[in-house]
Order: structure tokens, then sequence, then C-alpha cells
């Protein structure tokens, strides 16, 4: 289904009054709701071709582009679900593949193992395995190798009220991080850590159908407008020259899907 995702620069402090005005409409995500901290971890690793076609189209405006991507949440465990997701954007709405795998079946999967028996049983079977099946050929034909993975904390609100078809999820991003150059098997890891926008968080509001009427005074109180928001770019950019988009043989040499050792 397409999807619609608006995001705004938010400063850190304005971050309890947005959730205070916020509150009447929403509720936190129940798995959220179970941690601690009532927020949790996002990982993800981007794929990128030699030439760095996905942050070039996102920087040049491009209307139909794409992002390939794994992403885990929280700490490592094998038995950890991680996704297989190609984001595609067409004009405006977002569509998203993704097929759910362990931790340890989408490495042994992308390391060219059979995939049909890493995919998750599920009543949407068929649709993870052609997500997967996609997943893996934009990476192989494509000789995207992995760039730099992107980590945030992720405090998600839902709809109070029930609104099934249009689906509304807030979210706010925190704490955005990035390592350059990691290998698959570093997922759930952190070393040469940057941080950016340290003095801001990212709202997003995601929807299927309309807008909620009741968030536009709540920007407007905020002085929030709504502007582009890539983290992935952001990221990318966070590590020049470490990673150098002007220099197709910096991927060649240095993007790995694998350590050596794995």
């Amino acid at each position: 289904m397409l999807r619609y995702e608006y995001k705004y620069y938010v400063p850190n402090g304005k971050l309890a009054l947005l959730r205070a005005l916020m509150e009447p409409y929403v509720t936190l995500d129940k798995y959220a709701d179970s941690c601690p901290e009532k927020h949790y971890t996002v990982r993800s690793i981007y794929f990128e071709t030699p030439d760095f076609e996905c942050y070039r189209t996102k920087m040049a405006g491009i209307k139909n582009r794409i992002k390939v991507r794994l992403r885990g949440y929280n700490i490592e465990n094998p038995n950890n679900t991680v996704f297989m997701e190609i984001k595609r954007k067409f004009e405006s709405p977002i569509k998203k593949d993704r097929a759910p795998l362990t931790f340890k079946g989408a490495l042994e999967a992308i390391g060219g193992k059979n995939l049909d028996n890493y995919i998750e049983a599920s009543e949407k079977f068929q649709d993870a395995k052609d997500a997967a099946r996609k997943f893996l050929y934009n990476v192989h034909a494509r000789n995207m190798k992995p760039v730099v993975t992107v980590i945030y904390e992720r405090e998600p609100w839902l709809n109070r009220f029930e609104e099934p078809e249009n689906n509304l999820r807030i979210t706010f991003d925190k704490n955005l991080r990035s390592n350059p150059y990691p290998t698959l098997n570093e997922l759930y890891e952190e070393k040469e850590t940057t941080y950016t926008l340290e003095d801001n968080f990212i709202l997003e509001i995601k929807f299927n159908k309309r807008f909620p009427v009741w968030m536009t005074p709540i920007l407007k109180m905020l002085n929030l407008k709504r502007q582009s928001a890539s983290k992935y770019c952001l990221c990318i950019d966070s590590h020049y020259p470490i990673i150098n988009i002007d220099n197709r043989f910096d991927m060649l040499s240095r993007g790995r899907i694998f350590s050596n050792n794995a």
C-alpha cells in the first residue's frame, strides 16, 4: 500500500511540549511501551551502487527512486528478526517491500544460500518472499555494497481512535548517529560512530489517506515546517571524506558485504 511521509526537524527542547500536545490524540506503540525507556533502537545498513545512485537521486530530487537496506532493532541476537527492505518513492507516496528473516538467516541468504529456507512463515509469506527476491536482485545485479549504518532511537505513536484505513503513525527519531562502511555482521555494532542533528530530532507523520487535522495547529504553535529530512543522506554527509560520493573506487575498495573472518 502507498503511504505518505511528512517530516519535520524539531529542537530537542520542544520534545516534552510536542508530546504533551499530542497526548489527547495518540497512544504509545505497545512495543515501545514495553521498553524501559519507552523507545527502541532502529539500526539500518544501507546499500549503495559504486556511483552512489541512491544518494544522488535523492539529492537531485528525482521523484521516482529507491533505497535498499537491512533493518534490525535493539541489540544483537542471532534469532532477532531483521528485515530486507526496499523503500520506493513515487512522486509523493512511499511503498515499502519488506521481508522478515532471522539475523542469521538474512546473512546466509544474502551470502547465497537458498532463500526459501529463511523466510519466516506468515500469512504474507509470498509477499515476503517476493520482497526478499527484489532485495537480493538489487544487491547483486547492481553490485550494491553496505555504505553506512544509520542508528537512532524511535518513539512511535499511534492514533488513539480506530482508523485502520489511514494507519496513522507518528514517530520521534532521536539521537541520529551512524557508522561508515559496515559489513552486515556489524549491524548491531557502534564503532567510528558519528552523531548528527545533536540539537534536533526528526518528527515523521505517516498515513495512507488523510493527514491528521488536529496536528496542523500543533505544528503551527511549535513553528515546525515540513522539510526534506533524509536520515540516510544526513549520515552520508557526516562521514565526508571517509565516505566520498565522488570517488566510486572508494566504494569498490571499501564496501564489503561480510567481514573477512565471517
